[in-house]
């Protein structure tokens, strides 16, 4: 298991503060907001910020000093661009100060159960993160695939020597299961990253989805989440 977390549905409000990715990921998403996302961050000493390319230099420099790591996206939300141009966009980011980068996979390889494809797209993209000392985690967007899909896309994954793996992108059509999040804790095994991303907004959503193996929580909702409130249905 990853050194994150512990498995368990008891693990504290302020202890999963330390395992939420905070995301602003809308396309409206202006200046003021995305600084506003990193001063909570860094108020409650949230993992990271996650936020589109454009944004990542503003959060990178925002966040300097706090503690509070940069997210960048890659391929995203559709996950349906050449692996060149989601291995430039991986440099870009991690070059503007991206200490993680979360890319989309080719869903259409995995609906073909084409593993070869899979590993080669994310190969690619892992080679350009780990280059800068960044982290890759490869979001396989559940809602899309059958069982059988989102063990071979993790598979791929491992393989691939990416990070982590993590469920959705929140943008088609679902997000985060107890049950996937358990289906791909059992593929990946204890050594590798697991993201519950999309529809956490509470603590007890986190807490289950922590209990079944995730290891970070990507979330609009942290704040709800570590205050005991309940969140809107934003991703």
């Amino acid at each position: 298991m990853s050194p994150e977390a512990t498995p368990t549905s008891d693990v504290s409000a302020s202890s999963i503060a330390s395992l939420i990715d905070h995301t602003l990921l809308a396309p409206s998403a202006t200046e003021a907001q995305v600084l506003k996302v990193c001063a909570e961050a860094a108020e409650y000493s949230f993992k990271s910020v996650c936020v589109n390319p454009v944004w990542i230099k503003t959060v990178s420099r925002a966040l300097r000093g706090t503690g509070v790591l940069a997210c960048s996206v890659v391929g995203f939300p559709l996950g349906a661009t050449p692996t060149d141009v989601k291995v430039f966009e991986a440099r870009g980011a991690v070059l503007d100060g991206a200490d993680e980068v979360d890319m989309v996979i080719n869903i259409a390889s995995a609906l073909a159960s084409n593993k070869g494809a899979l590993v080669e797209d994310i190969q690619a993209v892992a080679a350009a993160v780990h280059a800068s000392g960044s982290i890759l985690k490869v979001i396989i967007e559940t809602a899309l695939l059958s069982d059988e899909q989102k063990v071979l896309a993790c598979e791929a994954a491992v393989e691939a020597k990416a990070d982590f793996v993590k469920t959705s992108t929140g943008f088609n059509g679902g997000g985060a299961t107890v049950q996937d999040v358990a289906l791909m804790r059992k593929t990946v095994g204890p050594g590798m990253g697991v993201k519950a991303s999309g529809g956490v907004r509470s603590l007890a959503d986190a807490q289950a989805m922590i209990a079944a193996g995730a290891t970070r929580i990507g979330a609009s909702s942290g704040i709800a989440i570590v205050t005991g409130e309940q969140g809107s249905s934003s991703y």
